[in-house]
């Protein structure tokens, strides 16, 4: 458990185990509250500088022992890169994340970091917050010989005025809530497929739902096939594992009848071999990521039943995994959707589509009037936008307009995809109403949507494509290697600019 404070003294002034602050790439003076350290520490700061050891460039550390006239035992200097390049909403989260990984690798447990007076804002405190919680998570649960768990205990905020305590104190509490809800996300997927079937999915999602206070509906096999739910029973049958379909209800005390009831649906391959369609050996052990949007879903209602915005969300996560055996589906079948959509399986690699299809059909029936989807659906949106941004597809440009926006206040990058009429024809099918996956080898992540975009009809719409995203392939000083929890914070924004009041961020 993360303890957070606010600290009101001088900085000079402040006991703490480390004092941490950021600086500026050719900045020509030291400015603000670093002029209040360097004269502290007697000019020790401005020889660092002449020297050319304090330079500022992005992802720069440099720790100072006992620095002369502060009562901190330690000086922690990042460097923050060019100061017209800085980013508040993503530099603040990545300099707290990267103290705290940069000092629990130290032994040490707790520091205060040190705002400048132009950044004295509820958000910052915010974004401080959620940083230092993602930089404390590790994927090494598994690990037998571990040595003393090093995790960042005990987190202090200086700088901030304190007539602002009361918001600050707020936007601590939001960000606590919100890092913790993508921590469950990034804990979910980094989940072995053996620790992590359908079933076992189902019944964390039942225990976040007990300890939230959410409604929860899970649909068995049974149920699935009552509903007709014919795609996502159709890559379930390879294997010996059920399906499940989780479906989460936020429901606020009270709500605007004009506010629009939000469907979230994320997809939930517990492990994707490829089916018959059989990926490559090499990295299929990354396939338990498949789940990821299933995940970030999780973590996003889990918040909003903290935070409790004043609208209604339903979340759906298609569980199953995709596997080869004699039940399997083959390509070639056709299959009938819960919508009635005839859909020939070329590739049954492309399982994703199929369940989200069910899924999205579902969140229809059960009153969603706004659908927003999260997937790890392509490998194609890799080729085009790399590990850097989120592919997002739309039906609707306003819809999809307020959730960049949204992106773009918590520092999350999403990038906005072509869904033109003209890709349609890709998908279809000589033989039922559409193919699973599209003609030829472009547009592999456009084809993916233009299918989604089938079973959504004149529903506003965004399809998120976290495919190069959701996984971190190498560690970075502010996060560690593995899974991320993409697109929690964007869509908790979202939703909170819905029904939130003021001041949230």
């Amino acid at each position: 458990m993360l303890n957070i404070q606010l600290r009101f003294e001088p900085p000079k002034l402040i006991d703490t185990a480390t004092l941490v602050t950021w600086v500026y790439e050719k900045d020509p003076r030291l400015q603000d509250i670093l002029v209040n350290l360097n004269q502290a520490t007697d000019g020790q700061l401005q020889q660092l500088v002449d020297a050319g050891e304090l330079t500022g460039k992005a992802g720069e550390t440099l720790l100072l022992h006992q620095p002369r006239g502060l009562k901190a035992q330690r000086l922690l200097l990042l460097g923050a890169g060019k100061p017209e390049k800085f980013a508040p909403a993503i530099d603040f989260r990545r300099l707290s994340g990267t103290a705290a990984r940069y000092l629990k690798s130290r032994a040490v447990t707790e520091f205060t970091f040190l705002v400048r007076p132009d950044h004295r804002l509820p958000e910052t405190a915010q974004a401080l917050t959620e940083g230092v919680l993602l930089g404390n998570f590790e994927p090494d649960k598994y690990k037998t010989e571990k040595k003393d768990e090093k995790v960042i205990s005990n987190l202090q905020l200086a700088g901030f005025a304190a007539a602002q305590q009361h918001a600050l104190e707020e936007a601590i509490r939001c960000g606590r809530i919100i890092g913790e809800a993508q921590n469950l996300a990034r804990e979910l997927v980094n989940e072995p497929a053996n620790r992590l079937t359908p079933r076992l999915f189902a019944e964390r999602a039942a225990e976040v739902a007990r300890q939230f206070g959410l409604e929860i509906d899970i649909l068995d096999e049974k149920r699935l096939a009552e509903e007709q739910m014919g795609a996502f029973l159709a890559v379930a049958r390879g294997s010996e594992e059920p399906p499940r379909l989780v479906v989460l209800t936020y429901k606020p005390a009270k709500v605007n009848p004009n506010t629009p009831v939000i469907g979230l649906v994320g997809k939930g391959i517990t492990f994707d071999s490829g089916g018959i369609s059989l990926k490559p050996g090499e990295e299929m052990e990354k396939m338990k990521y498949d789940m990821a949007g299933g995940a970030t879903m999780l973590g996003v209602v889990r918040a909003l039943a903290e935070l409790k915005p004043a609208v209604k969300v339903i979340a759906c996560i298609p569980l199953t995994e995709n596997l080869p055996s004699g039940r399997a589906q083959k390509p070639g079948d056709i299959q009938i959707a819960m919508s009635g959509k005839a859909i020939e399986v070329v590739s049954t690699d492309a399982e994703g589509r199929l369940v989200l299809a069910d899924a999205l059909s579902y969140a229809k029936k059960l009153g969603c009037t706004h659908l927003i989807n999260a997937a790890t659906l392509t490998g194609a949106i890799f080729v085009a936008l790399g590990h850097v941004n989120v592919g997002a597809f739309s039906n609707d440009d306003k819809f999809l307009a307020q959730v960049l926006a949204s992106a773009q206040v918590v520092g999350e990058k999403l990038w906005p995809m072509p869904l033109d009429d003209d890709y349609h024809d890709n998908i279809k099918s000589t033989i039922a109403d559409i193919k699973n996956v599209g003609s030829g080898r472009g547009a592999g992540a456009i084809n993916a949507a233009m299918f989604l975009k089938e079973f959504v009809a004149e529903t506003p719409w965004v399809h998120l494509d976290i495919a190069g995203t959701a996984w971190l392939e190498e560690a970075k000083p502010h996060l560690a290697k593995g899974p991320t929890g993409v697109a929690v914070r964007t869509l908790v924004h979202y939703l909170l600019s819905l029904g939130q009041p003021e001041g949230v961020q």
